[in-house]
């Protein structure tokens, strides 16, 4: 990852070229054997580090000015800090392996923005290595370094580097979900399919797709993305249309173009979590009561919306069953035919289903600590009608 992102961007290519010691960490630019000078006006070696804004699999024009740095405070030769670049200090993990001591301020001119890495990190380590060579000349940034240091194979499941979480700083809130090895889906209509697309932007290993259903017209306008007229005349398999389509994304997407039955029903066994998007009562009956003999943590989400006058009404529901609570889940679930719910003429709403996956989402996040959970509720209704949010089911 290191050597094709550095060889496809101009800007680090430079920097390699001309000697500087780089490497690519979890999103981040790595600067090593920068030398600088201590309080004690001894000659030191640290590292640069920036985060990385990227198009692709090359960089882009950084988004701000600051640099950060692992080592002592860089002194001037006297063995005063450089007062010119001080920005904050103390010690901060930004990703895993990533752990600085310092930030940096120094504002190019004119716009204050650097036009590209060379730019940027040749600024910063002349700056620290300035003070360095009047007492040591032969004290210079440029090692030239034969070996880069490559990115830990299959890191990651992204086919390219998640420089949201970096350009936010939570990797380390992230990195909680690279706990989880295999998610299931099961159903991949409208709030199914927009839970995938929540999921594949999160490194999770691997999110297993079923579906035995064909993704036809309908589904096109309750569901993320924008097939073509010929893709649709096509009529893929639901799980394979979205496999094809996230796995530009993501690595681990794995379809399974069956419904789940007896047959089945034991490849759940071996998933960390389960979301059911299923709206047949008897299939999502055999599901749950599997899935709670597996002893599986698992979220069910549901839509019940009518046509009354000239107007729909109803609720969106998010349902959660984990060992700290399942007992409720019969009294908030029903098994039945849904019957004259108007969701299943294939109303056009697709603000609701995004709706209903994103709270089955942010509960999943929850259960996994990527989000604080003060209330650990277990039930979710949105009422359309009157815009408002009940929680209950709390473990006792």
């Amino acid at each position: 990852m290191s050597r094709q992102l550095i060889n496809r961007s101009p800007d680090l290519k430079k920097l390699q070229n001309e000697g500087y010691d780089l490497e690519i960490r979890s999103g981040y630019l790595l600067v090593h054997s920068v030398p600088y000078v201590d309080s004690n006006k001894n000659v030191m070696r640290g590292t640069l580090v920036a985060k990385l804004v990227l198009a692709g699999d090359k960089t882009a024009k950084p988004d701000d000015h600051v640099a950060y740095f692992m080592g002592d405070h860089p002194c001037e030769s006297d063995g005063n800090e450089i007062a010119e670049i001080k920005h904050q200090s103390g010690s901060r993990e930004l990703a895993k392996d990533v752990v600085i001591q310092h930030s940096f301020s120094a504002k190019p001119k004119p716009n204050d923005v650097y036009p590209d890495y060379h730019a940027k990190m040749s600024t910063y380590a002349a700056l620290l290595s300035g003070p360095a060579q009047l007492i040591d000349p032969s004290a210079k940034p440029q090692t030239f370094k034969v070996t880069v240091v490559e990115e830990k194979e299959r890191d990651t499941p992204f086919n390219y580097v998640d420089t949201a979480s970096t350009r936010a700083e939570i990797d380390l809130v992230t990195d909680k979900l690279k706990k989880l090895k295999k998610i299931a889906i099961i159903g991949l209509g409208g709030t199914g399919s927009y839970i995938l697309d929540l999921l594949a932007k999160t490194p999770v290993w691997e999110i297993h797709l079923y579906d035995g259903d064909k993704y036809l017209q309908h589904n096109a306008f309750r569901s993320p993305g924008a097939p073509s007229r010929d893709e649709l005349e096509q009529q893929p398999n639901k799980a394979t249309w979205f496999r094809d389509l996230y796995s530009k994304m993501h690595s681990g997407i794995i379809d399974h173009p069956v419904f789940i039955d007896a047959a089945n029903i034991d490849e759940l066994r071996d998933m960390d979590f389960v979301f059911v998007c299923v709206d047949d009562g008897e299939a999502k009956k055999f599901v749950v009561e599997k899935l709670e003999d597996f002893e599986l943590p698992f979220i069910d989400v549901g839509l019940g919306v009518q046509l009354t006058g000239d107007s729909l009404g109803g609720i969106v529901r998010v349902t959660s069953s984990t060992e700290q609570r399942r007992g409720h889940f019969r009294d908030r679930v029903s098994f039945e035919d849904l019957g004259n719910n108007e969701y299943n003429r294939n109303i056009q709403i697709a603000e609701l289903n995004s709706l209903n996956a994103a709270l089955a989402v942010i509960k999943w996040k929850k259960l996994f600590g990527y989000y604080r959970d003060m209330k650990s509720e277990h039930h979710t209704q949105f009422h359309i009608d009157t815009n408002g949010i009940v929680n209950e089911e709390r473990p006792e």
